[in-house]
């Protein structure tokens, strides 16, 4: 029931006072723990945030970018192909360029090497202008080099005028300005690659056109060249690649145009700088209708590099130098498909091409399942000479993974042997489904699967169709995928007759 009226003129007891009292203080007493305990989540999350922060640029200070340690690798000179972040031989990033510098040197090494975190893979970039005066222009680029190319560019202005106070290394702008310039070639519009050819030409010019570090920088300023059409200009640069690559290269004047050498140098280094100079003025001839030329290069090339020594198995040799000779190895597989193709546009029989190609796919192979420990035979049937079938999917071996220096080249060595491998089968199938043999539908057929074997991934899925795998072209597969489609539907109506 409703409690009874007050009599007239009596006042309320200490019970009803106290009862306002007292709710009053509870509503003040909650919203007082309220804002206390949200300002300690505050607190809470943002420490936490920090520390994650700081945590992530710890690891990438001293294991992201750790230096070499291990001494085969340093004598084949991997340490020096190795993406450098600093100029100092002791890793990780140059105290020099103050808090600001550092963290934006780790910062590009995480969205490079970790990507950015978000669903948006793509961004659009409008951060370049061409060097012929045109205003920049929007393009899509993926977002994760967009990002890294930013903070390298933070990072170099501080390091500028770090350099102006000499409180850096001397040598820490020159690394930062070859890592951009490797970012920014990556985007691919010509404006990228004009701003990329601009800070190779920046590192060229710290680097005193010595040794075998400034004969690299030589053949990515040919080829940026080559990209943009400046030709006279790319086969100046590769001319001065070859003479910096010889162990006289330094005072001798280069031949222009590029010849090969007669000989080897002695540096690592400096062989695989030569050998990836000679592809290039091989892909160069061929492309632009000097077959001639085209043929005698690769001719020379294959010749230079059979002098070098090799090791009887790559299971018996080290790591690194395992590597250098697979690396070589690749590179020849490059020029015998380019020898191929040449010799076949200009009328040869096509023997002599399926020969050089057939080089050129088991030479690929046997690097592709080198860096990954598979087998060159069936492990089922080690008597048959039937070649281990291909798996585009096996990572490397973990030798190489770990290594500092060796991780990236590996993985690119990987990359590039697989589609070398899916392109001269390809390429063996077309030859061989033109011949005249009675049996060419099925050996064609052959070669188009081993292609697709290389080229794609997920081919025992549902539907049996497979799926372009890391580094294969969308058009690259296209075209595999249709002259294996064809292949196949000549077999089956040859089979139904």
């Amino acid at each position: 029931k409703p409690p009874s009226p007050l009599p007239e003129g009596a006042s309320p007891g200490p019970y009803l006072s106290s009862s306002f009292a007292s709710h009053t203080m509870f509503t003040v007493d909650f919203f007082r723990r309220f804002l206390k305990y949200s300002a300690i989540g505050v607190v809470a999350v943002a420490l936490t945030s920090l520390t994650a922060f700081e945590a992530a640029h710890l690891y990438a200070e001293h294991v992201g970018l750790a230096p070499e340690t291990d001494e085969e690798a340093k004598r084949w000179e991997w340490d020096l192909e190795a993406e450098r972040w600093t100029g100092s031989p002791k890793g990780g990033s140059d105290p020099g360029i103050g808090f600001s510098g550092r963290h934006a040197v780790r910062s590009a090494w995480m969205v490079l090497n970790w990507g950015t975190g978000s669903s948006t893979s793509v961004v659009a970039s409008k951060a370049f202008s061409g060097r012929d005066g045109q205003g920049p222009t929007l393009a899509p680029i993926q977002a994760s080099l967009e990002y890294a190319q930013e903070f390298l560019r933070i990072a170099i202005e501080l390091a500028e005028q770090a350099a102006a106070k000499e409180k850096s290394h001397p040598m820490t702008l020159t690394a930062l300005l070859a890592r951009r310039a490797d970012v920014v070639e990556r985007m691919g519009t010509r404006n990228a690659l004009d701003e990329a050819r601009s800070e190779y030409e920046r590192v060229w010019a710290a680097l005193a056109a010595k040794g075998p570090l400034a004969a690299r920088v030589a053949l990515k300023l040919g080829d940026l060249n080559r990209r943009l059409g400046d030709t006279e200009d790319a086969l100046a640069w590769w001319a001065r690649s070859i003479q910096l690559t010889q162990d006289r290269g330094n005072t001798a004047l280069p031949t222009f145009p590029p010849t090969v050498p007669d000989s080897l140098p002695s540096s690592p280094l400096a062989q695989r700088a030569l050998i990836s100079t000679l592809v290039s003025l091989s892909a160069f001839y061929a492309t632009t209708g000097q077959l001639r030329q085209a043929q005698s290069l690769e001719e020379s090339s294959l010749n230079l590099i059979r002098s070098i020594p090799s090791p009887q198995s790559f299971d018996s040799a080290s790591p690194p130098q395992a590597l250098h000779h697979l690396y070589i190895l690749h590179r020849s597989s490059i020029l015998s498909i380019h020898l191929a193709e040449v010799l076949y546009a200009l009328k040869t029989k096509p023997a002599t091409s399926v020969e050089w190609l057939t080089r050129a796919a088991e030479s690929s192979e046997r690097v592709a399942l080198s860096l990954t420990g598979l087998p060159p035979v069936h492990p089922d049937a080690p008597r048959s000479k039937i070649p281990h079938p291909p798996s585009s999917e096996t990572p490397l071996v973990p030798s190489y993974i770990k290594s500092p220096s060796m991780s990236a080249p590996a993985k690119a060595l990987l990359r590039d042997s697989r589609r070398t491998a899916a392109e001269a089968w390809n390429l063996l199938g077309v030859l061989t489904e033109g011949s005249k043999a009675p049996d060419a539908s099925e050996k064609a057929l052959e070669c188009y699967e081993r292609a697709l074997g290389w080229a794609g991934v997920g081919r025992d899925r549902a539907g049996g169709i497979g799926q372009p795998g890391e580094g294969t072209l969308e058009t690259d597969w296209k075209v595999f995928w249709t002259n294996y489609v064809r292949a196949r539907e000549a077999v089956k109506s040859k089979e139904q007759k």
